[in-house]
């Protein structure tokens, strides 16, 4: 049923998303007006009547989680009316290893609904109520459910309250948000070959990302090599080109797999270089990083994606290119990052993605001039963003493709 309901929901909503032209409202002129005076500023504000177009620099990170239930055909479709001209689907697996739209395995107990419905006695981990010191928990895992099963389910924004001491409490997370008044009550789910249908009526390109499987591989027999390569089956029978398509994964070896088997697609993996997390690292210091840059580009290689800060850094104050930023570019390498609009207000320092610059961020309208260094200096081809719109007026007013 879903299915069938989902095929009538492209076809009503892909036209008008295309026809009625790009739409970001007032946000980025919101950040514009927060801005210090000065050039960049001038510039921004000298857009604000132009229409804005669709441009592949504008990512659609899970569609636009800052307001719609991430990975749903409402986020992405919205993502896509802001201007996005690539959709990002994190690809998980079912019990009958099909592949599906969640950021994690293991997150429908705090992105859907499964908690409320008889499925929640198919998940890993019960719903435990909060008792004392000891925080309300729950984990259900895509691979705990068939795909018949989790066809059934509703999205909802991420987030769950571990003060709870019952399952409505638990799931109400988001009680007290702005965002809660208008779309926590639900959200469609696809599959991975939905999301690319939806993505192709939508007239927008492809960045799947093969998440990191929370179960021991081989599951069933299914190998983690194997889950890379039904990935790219579900874009070869859908007929999608491999010039559209920027797969994405954490582990190198996904991405090497790609560049070995597929190579029409490994030309454009993306490697999530996540190794920020290895102790001592430093993006100013490549002593300290497992892999030099050329060694990344002689690997066969071409584009990595780190999150913004590990790009920026300050110099007498000013925003500017990291160490990392500028051994990358050196190399040969496309760089892609995350996330803007992923942070809150930025009074404050910005928090995780902004802590190489935090001593510069006091204010929203920091975010254009983060966008602007990314842009300019760094040279990055595409910015992944919770709310597009933000990322597609900057695009847009500067004339990126």
């Amino acid at each position: 049923m879903k299915t069938a309901f989902l095929s009538l929901l492209v076809a009503s909503v892909a036209a008008p998303a295309l026809a009625d032209g790009i739409s970001v409202g007032p946000r980025p002129l919101y950040l514009v007006d927060q801005m210090e005076d000065g050039p960049l500023k001038e510039k921004l504000l000298s857009c604000a009547a132009d229409p804005v177009r669709r441009t592949d620099f504008s990512i659609g990170h899970r569609g636009a989680p800052m307001q719609f239930p991430e990975h749903t055909v409402e986020s992405n479709v919205a993502a896509a009316r802001m201007g996005a001209g690539i959709l990002e689907c994190d690809v998980t697996f079912t019990a009958d290893k099909e592949l599906v739209c969640r950021h994690a395995q293991d997150d429908l107990h705090t992105t859907t609904n499964i908690l409320a419905t008889d499925l929640a006695a198919k998940c890993t981990a019960g719903f435990t109520p909060a008792s004392g010191d000891t925080p309300a928990s729950a984990k259900c895992r895509t691979s705990d459910i068939t795909l018949a099963e989790f066809r059934t389910l509703t999205g909802k924004m991420d987030a769950a309250d571990t003060s709870a001491t019952d399952v409505a409490g638990y799931m109400d997370g988001t009680a007290g948000w702005r965002t809660d008044l208008y779309a926590a009550d639900g959200g469609l789910l696809m599959t991975h070959a939905e999301s690319v249908a939806l993505f192709k009526s939508l007239g927008v390109k492809f960045t799947p990302e093969l998440k990191a499987p929370a179960v021991a591989m081989p599951f069933d027999g299914f190998s983690q090599q194997d889950y890379a390569q039904k990935l790219v089956d579900e874009y070869k029978a859908a007929g999608i080109p491999a010039s559209d398509v920027w797969l994405q994964s954490f582990d190198l070896d996904d991405v090497l797999y790609w560049i070995e088997a597929e190579p029409e697609f490994g030309a454009q993996a993306v490697y999530l270089d996540d190794s920020y997390d290895i102790d001592g690292w430093s993006p100013e210091n490549p002593a300290t990083w497992p892999h030099t840059m050329a060694e990344l580009k002689g690997m066969g290689v071409n584009f990595i994606a780190p999150p913004m800060w590990v790009l920026l850094a300050l110099k007498d104050g000013d925003i500017v290119p990291s160490t990392y930023a500028r051994e990358a570019k050196a190399a040969g390498l496309e760089i892609i990052t995350w996330t803007i609009e992923r942070s809150g207000p930025l009074q404050s320092g910005g928090g995780w993605y902004y802590q190489t610059i935090t001593e510069a961020t006091d204010s929203d309208g920091v975010m254009y001039e983060v966008i602007d260094v990314l842009a300019q200096d760094v040279g990055v081809a595409g910015i992944f963003s919770d709310w597009p719109g933000t990322v597609s007026y900057y695009a847009s007013c500067m004339g990126l493709q």
